[in-house]
């Protein structure tokens, strides 16, 4: 299991003071099943623009990987190295398992067991590690210090390295892309 992430979260007292609300460990840490992933979810919006006056934990909630509507969430996943039996696991209860979906292109089944999407674009920033990002007919890889924007595309991140691999992400509602906009 990855390491815990500290999180600040700050506001502003009933004067209109800048403090710090909360300093502690992300109490909201969850390992996806089959495949070993660690979720840290760190906040969410359900509106933009975003409330900032709320003075509660935005992250106390379960929610899968895709942001609500008009929303965003800010979370960080440590990818263990890909193992056999992962990649085996069955492909719709890991969609499931994250609030996602998949789309297949010219119907051909997915590339691999974790390819998933949001209708989301999405900030991705290697903290720590490397991984490979898969996409329908091609992939990338990415190591500590690179950044990517995903623009509602089919993926799957597989680590194929011998270390973890740690990435923040913030996801933000978009409009899907395979769909016609009216």
């Amino acid at each position: 299991m990855g390491h815990a992430i500290r999180r600040v979260v700050t506001g502003h007292d009933d004067t209109g003071k800048a403090i710090i609300e909360s300093d502690g460990i992300a109490p909201n840490m969850k390992v996806r099943p089959g495949a070993g992933f660690v979720s840290s979810l760190l906040w969410v919006t359900d509106e933009s623009p975003a409330k900032m006056d709320l003075r509660c934990d935005r992250a106390d909630r379960t929610i899968g990987t895709p942001p609500p509507p008009n929303g965003s969430i800010l979370r960080v996943v440590d990818f263990p190295p890909v193992t056999a039996e992962a990649e085996a696991i069955d492909q719709q209860a890991m969609l499931r398992s994250m609030g996602a979906e998949h789309h297949a292109v010219d119907g051909k089944e997915a590339r691999h067991a974790f390819m998933h999407r949001t209708k989301s674009i999405d900030y991705a920033i290697v903290i720590e590690g490397e991984i490979d990002m898969l996409l329908d007919d091609t992939e990338v890889h990415l190591r500590a210090g690179d950044f990517l924007v995903q623009q509602g595309t089919n993926h799957a991140w597989v680590n194929r390295s011998e270390k973890m691999c740690r990435i923040a992400f913030v996801l933000i509602d978009g409009h899907d892309p395979l769909e016609r906009q009216t």
